[in-house]
């Protein structure tokens, strides 16, 4: 398991973005490194994980629970060929796209070293937005994507670290619950009775997210 492709994105102006400047940093870049990773700050203020990289929606991305976006090279394969085209390392908007890990099937605490030092927590699966398929020009994606459900993993940082492209990614802990990203993406999108169940995850489960389900637990017993 490594980190193939370390990537970073810079403001750019593009049409499809609700975003009042028109800015988007989802066009991420491959870089050898080093990078700095650390924790931002909380969601609507604090924007990405690693220096250099840049989140324009606070609204909707960056934060401590979404530090850091990782994409597996496999599942962007399974995409190349759907598509019949070829997807770039960081064409998702991915940080980290790696190699030899099952992302999607992570679960929710699962806990990575990359490179030295630096430990990251899966939190959750990512959701496709409006400025992701203006990104891809991809009519439908949106359904498209959800509909696979390979979504990829946010992470939030344990302990902070620098990383470089081909460092390697080791599983350091792993939780018993079952509740993976791609379980808390369908949750969250499509089988909203899946909600209760996320509660097993406990407080590694994005704050959100974990607000969301316990709302919904509320709701039922009434």
């Amino acid at each position: 398991m490594k980190l193939l492709s370390l990537n970073l994105g810079r403001p750019k102006p593009v049409p499809y973005t609700d975003q009042p400047q028109g800015l988007t940093g989802i066009d991420k870049k491959p870089v050898a490194g080093p990078v700095w990773v650390a924790a931002p700050g909380p969601k609507g203020t604090g924007a990405s994980g690693l220096a250099g990289d840049t989140v324009c929606d606070l609204r909707h991305h960056g934060g401590d629970d979404q530090a850091v976006y990782a994409y597996a090279r496999e599942d962007l394969d399974v995409w190349e060929r759907e598509l019949g085209r070829p997807l770039a390392d960081g064409c998702f908007g991915e940080n980290l796209t790696t190699h030899g890990l099952d992302v999607s099937g992570a679960l929710i605490g699962e806990r990575w070293r990359v490179g030295a030092d630096l430990v990251l927590e899966v939190t959750s699966g990512r959701i496709p937005c409006r400025t992701f398929q203006g990104h891809l020009g991809e009519r439908g994606w949106v359904r498209r994507f959800t509909r696979k459900g390979a979504t990829g993993a946010y992470l939030r940082v344990i302990e902070p670290g620098e990383i470089r492209a081909g460092d390697p990614i080791e599983i350091v802990h792993r939780p018993d619950h079952g509740v993976t990203a791609a379980m808390q993406f369908r949750a969250v999108t499509t089988e909203r009775e899946l909600l209760p169940r996320l509660l097993a995850a406990g407080a590694a489960l994005h704050a959100e997210t974990r607000a969301a389900a316990r709302a919904h637990v509320a709701a039922r017993t009434r």
